[in-house]
């Protein structure tokens, strides 16, 4: 059952959690208890790949990092993909 159009818009003021996932690793365990300061930990992507938008458990898009013109020393995501959200997320 859909509610009507001004349910639906009380909802676009809510702020949600975008998860931005740059790469996976998978160390094993002995690895991880060796870990310290200046550690590094190898992943699975290149420093070019692209990056995954993350709303939960659904991929919502994907970009490229950039950092932020402002001089704020920031990272952005420009979007190269983006999911039909039409549907909701």
């Amino acid at each position: 059952m859909r509610g009507d159009g001004r349910r639906e818009t009380a909802f676009m003021g809510v702020p949600i959690e975008v998860m931005i996932s740059v790469g996976k690793a998978r160390p094993l365990v002995a690895d991880l208890v060796k870990l310290r300061r200046d550690s590094v930990i190898t992943l699975n992507t290149r420093i070019d790949d692209p990056v995954e938008l993350y709303v939960g458990e659904r991929l919502i898009a994907r970009g490229e990092l950039q950092e932020m013109d402002d001089g704020s020393g920031q990272l952005g995501v420009r979007l190269t993909e983006v999911a039909d959200l039409s549907k909701g997320v």
